[in-house]
C-alpha cells in the first residue's frame, strides 16, 4: 500500500460536521465549465441556491493522492483530488446523507458518517492526468481502499460514483 498526500494549498480551518477544512472566504464563481454542483442543504451558494465548482476551483482545495488497487482497473492507479469533506465544507453544506448523481443519472446515497470517518476524495486526476468521461471522469468519488481492508466490500465499492456531476445534501 502506498498512500501519498500532496497539500497544494493551506487554508484556514472551519469545521464541517466536526472534521473538514474550508476556506474562510466567499465561494468563487466558476469561470470554466461547471463539473460539480452541490445542492440541497448548502450554506454558501454561488449560483442560485447551489454551489457550482469548475475544475480550477476543485484544484485550489488541498489535494490528496492515493495509489491503490480498485475493482475497476487491472492494476493500481493513483487518484488525486480534494477530500469530499473539503468540497462540502467549501459550500458550507451540512446534512446527514449525500446523494451522488453521475452523468448517466446513476444515484447512490452516501451516509455523512462516511465523509467524517474516511478520507474519501473527489478524484479529478487519474495517474496525474485529467480523467475523460470514458475513463470514469471527469470526477470520481473514491474511498481510501488500501488504508482500510474493511472498505474493500461491495457496500463501499457501490458508493464510489464515477462521472460525478452532482451532490445532493440532505
Amino acid at each position: 500500500m502506498r498512500i501519498t498526500r500532496r497539500h497544494l494549498a493551506t487554508l484556514p480551518a472551519v469545521m464541517w460536521l466536526g472534521l473538514g477544512t474550508v476556506p474562510a472566504m466567499a465561494l468563487d464563481l466558476p469561470t470554466g465549465p461547471v463539473v460539480l454542483s452541490v445542492t440541497g442543504k448548502v450554506g454558501q451558494a454561488n449560483v442560485g441556491a447551489r454551489a457550482d465548482f469548475d475544475m480550477a476551483m476543485l484544484a485550489k482545495l488541498p489535494q490528496h493522492s492515493y495509489t491503490m488497487a480498485t475493482p475497476w482497473y487491472p492494476e493500481p492507479k493513483t487518484f488525486t483530488g480534494p477530500l469530499l469533506r473539503d468540497v462540502l465544507a467549501a459550500a458550507k453544506a451540512r446534512g446527514t446523507l449525500l446523494r451522488a448523481v453521475a452523468l448517466n443519472e446513476y444515484k447512490i446515497d452516501i451516509p455523512a458518517g462516511d465523509v467524517e470517518q474516511y478520507d474519501m476524495i473527489v478524484a479529478r486526476l487519474l495517474n496525474d492526468k485529467p480523467m475523460p468521461i470514458r475513463e470514469k471522469g471527469p470526477l470520481f468519488i473514491v474511498y481510501p481502499f488500501d488504508s482500510n481492508a474493511g472498505l474493500r466490500t461491495e457496500r463501499y465499492y457501490s458508493r464510489c460514483a464515477w462521472q460525478l456531476r452532482q451532490l445532493e445534501v440532505q
